[in-house]
């Protein structure tokens, strides 16, 4: 099993989300700042590893107390992935589908088990190296395993990470069998100035106004943007040498890369132009089952070496 070390981080830090800096950071994102200079083109090179393509459950690991209105947001969010189930673009299916683009061809997910530890059973202040051994229950193959933990939960380097995703061994001794593993937190109490922007007030930078969350719940909504983050890194770079940028320990993966963008025209501080829910004037950028609507964070897509959004 993969030493908790190695989990990859992604966050809204302060130069990142708010200060825009350059991609030569681990932390960096593309964000065209005005019209001051070019940044150059975003290339996440590929390392010639395994990428996870074909179908993969998704196991949903549920640590601490969620309701099952907060469970529907992000299994309904799941379910949207399924070109399927699809509602009319811009949809969830559609932004997933830029995984596609990734050699290999496309990566399917399909919700898995889900477990429900309501009862806090290793505690409410956990160690990544305890959120890894929840993740690891098994089965291990063609499954991605996906730990979340409710607003009361404490993980190391909470706020200074929203989520981070890494790989695990079912037969450690030999090292074989590889699979991957991830966790999300719900920030909604902790920071939610850095996991939940723009749906929450910016702890930093720019006081812009939040925008609405689509599912009338920020914390639910921001772990939808950490998730999406999350599941894109862990099938286009898995196992550590699949695409990134930088450094392999740190690297800017898919999605990350594309940190704070979120609508065509973004820049440091402002998210991009969105579409905003006439019925309560919510702001997203697709749509799932169900009725619901998501804000996804943009994706680098390696046919253009840009970060695609979807208005």
């Amino acid at each position: 099993m993969a030493s908790p070390n190695h989990f990859r981080i992604f966050s809204f830090l302060v130069l990142v989300l708010l200060l825009g800096t350059l991609p030569n950071s681990s932390f960096a994102t593309t964000r065209k700042l005005t019209s001051l200079f070019q940044l150059p083109a975003l290339v996440l090179n590929y390392h010639n590893g395994p990428l996870l393509k074909g179908t993969n459950k998704v196991n949903l690991y549920w640590y601490g107390n969620f309701s099952s209105a907060q469970r529907s947001i992000i299994t309904d969010f799941i379910q949207s992935m399924n070109p399927a189930n699809s509602p009319p673009a811009p949809s969830v299916a559609s932004w997933w589908q830029t995984t596609a683009n990734y050699k290999g061809g496309p990566s399917n997910i399909v919700l898995g088990k889900q477990i429900i530890d309501e009862n806090y059973s290793l505690g409410k202040s956990l160690t990544t190296a305890q959120v890894l051994q929840i993740a690891s229950t098994p089965p291990h193959k063609y499954t991605i395993g996906i730990v979340l933990t409710a607003a009361d939960v404490t993980v190391d380097q909470f706020c200074m990470i929203c989520g981070s995703h890494t790989f695990g061994y079912s037969n450690l001794k030999r090292r074989r069998g590889k699979y991957a593993v991830g966790w999300v937190g719900n920030p909604v109490s902790q920071c939610p100035g850095q996991c939940a922007w723009p749906l929450a007030q910016a702890e930093f930078g720019p006081q812009t106004p939040p925008l609405g969350a689509p599912n009338g719940d920020v914390g639910m909504d921001g772990m939808v943007m950490n998730l999406a983050t999350i599941l894109a890194g862990a099938v286009t770079n898995p196992f550590d040498n699949g695409y990134f940028q930088g450094l392999a320990s740190a690297p800017l993966e898919a999605v990350s890369a594309c940190t704070g963008i979120y609508g065509s025209g973004a820049y440091s501080g402002y998210p991009g132009l969105l579409l905003v829910d006439s019925a309560n004037g919510a702001s997203y950028n697709c749509q799932g089952v169900n009725g619901r609507k998501y804000l996804l964070p943009a994706m680098w897509d390696p046919n253009t070496s840009q970060c695609r959004t979807l208005v």
